[in-house]
């Protein structure tokens, strides 16, 4: 049996402050309703702000909020929809623009046949290892990994007082 509605989750890692009006009438317009959304400072990105989203929605809702929030420049951003047979993740910064990837039910990213084959048709180690890595969206992992942990550093910091 398939589920109508997936779990998903919105991470804004950094947006200029002019645009969060803007995000949060096209959130609540993809959603169908109004959203509690509480924004907070972004310290890693002077004049931007961070937020995060959790929802139930309609399988491809995720595809549809990441589409909306790629049209804005500056933001960085993860959106992920999961259900138990699997579902995607999307994720985007300003210098490489979008990454879509598919996962399974424990949000392991899944690597095509296609691709796969595509990455071991070159004899060039290097040129395999890129192929790869952009399958698994391994430089958007690198670019946001500093923007993840600002939650975690906050948290020490009040634990440190």
């Amino acid at each position: 049996m398939h589920e109508k509605n997936l779990a998903g989750l919105v991470v804004i890692h950094s947006a200029p402050t002019a645009l969060r009006q803007h995000i949060e009438w096209g959130l609540n317009s993809l959603l169908g309703a109004p959203q509690s959304i509480f924004w907070r400072d972004q310290p890693l990105a002077a004049g931007t702000v961070r937020t995060t989203l959790e929802f139930r929605a309609p399988i491809g809702t995720a595809s549809k909020i990441a589409t909306a929030l790629k049209n804005w420049h500056y933001l960085r951003f993860e959106v992920s929809e999961l259900a138990s047979h699997g579902g995607e993740i999307f994720r985007c910064t300003p210098e490489l623009g979008i990454h879509r990837a598919t996962l399974d039910e424990v949000g392991t990213i899944l690597v095509s046949e296609d691709v796969i084959r595509k990455a071991l048709s070159h004899f060039d180690d290097l040129e395999i290892r890129e192929n790869l890595g952009t399958a698994l969206g391994s430089a958007w992992d690198q670019a946001l990994e500093p923007y993840r942990g600002v939650d975690l550093q906050e948290v020490q910091r009040l634990r440190a007082i």
